[in-house]
């Protein structure tokens, strides 16, 4: 597979070199999903997290990430300010019910940054398919089976999608023009005109709540760090698979948990680095 190069981390560098990466994220009952993705988009370089979060939810949310910084989600021009001023926005884990209400208005302002759409955003998409004419190559969307099945018409079908990954994953890149990542056993990472990528890393351990809220985070982590969707995709799979590999030498696939797999992401990182470096 191809393995892109990250950004390389001069000496000199300040916190705006590496991006603002926004997390919209989190309700009253999962601030669980919004922690876990702005860990993993701080673990994964960003030069500064900041989470768009119903105000209830700032402080325990600062409690848990206190590197991040936070805006209320339900001010309207504060939001449409922190939009402007990050190069990535995550939208989606944790976010509940009622997204589609205010999604498009959302995307339709985000013309700036890069964009990954995940969990509640992407079954948002699913339930209002006019939304899909904002989508572009500047997303990352990244749907597990049960909802790709939803995108592609095909009901709650994970099982379809299972056995034709191949041909699931291209009809959603032809749908949303977007970069797809269609996660699982053996990861995909796809756009139109570019190769399918499987990815070689990761394991059934992965197979936990809150797993891909971390690995948003790694991608708008990336694409703040100036990546393009594509390459920032595949970077960020094989990195959040190599840290759930870790995670299972040191303490075995049962036992690790997602909140494990920002810890591991150190580690995770310098297998990239050796890998890129042994790459012909």
């Amino acid at each position: 597979m191809p393995i892109p190069r990250l950004q390389r981390r001069p000496r000199d560098a300040h916190k705006g070199t590496f991006g603002t990466a926004l997390v919209v994220a989190g309700s009253e009952n999962m601030l669980g999903a919004a922690i876990l993705c702005a860990r993993g988009a701080l673990r994964g370089g960003a030069g500064l997290v900041r989470a768009a979060l119903p105000r209830p939810l700032g402080l325990p949310f600062l409690v848990a990430v206190p590197a991040a910084t936070t805006v209320d989600r339900g001010n309207a021009s504060a939001l449409r300010a922190a939009i402007a001023s990050a190069q990535a926005v995550v939208i989606g884990p944790g976010l509940g019910e009622g997204v589609e209400a205010w999604l498009g208005e959302l995307l339709a302002r985000a013309t700036g940054p890069r964009l990954v759409l995940d969990a509640d955003a992407w079954i948002a998409i699913a339930r209002r398919r006019d939304l899909l004419a904002l989508l572009d190559d500047r997303f990352v969307l990244t749907p597990h089976a049960g909802e790709a099945a939803r995108l592609l018409g095909w009901g709650n079908d994970r099982e379809r999608v299972e056995v034709s990954r191949h041909a699931a994953i291209s009809q959603l890149c032809t749908i949303t023009r977007a970069t797809v990542v269609l996660k699982g056993a053996g990861t995909m990472v796809a756009r139109r005109g570019s190769p399918t990528v499987v990815n070689p890393t990761g394991n059934a351990g992965l197979a936990k709540a809150g797993s891909g809220d971390v690995l948003s985070g790694i991608l708008g982590a990336l694409l703040a760090r100036g990546m393009h969707g594509y390459d920032a995709a595949i970077a960020a799979v094989w990195i959040h698979g190599r840290a759930a590999d870790v995670l299972a030498q040191e303490v075995g696939e049962d036992s690790y948990i997602s909140s494990d797999l920002a810890r591991a992401l150190g580690r995770a990182f310098s297998d990239y680095a050796a890998a890129v470096s042994a790459a012909p």
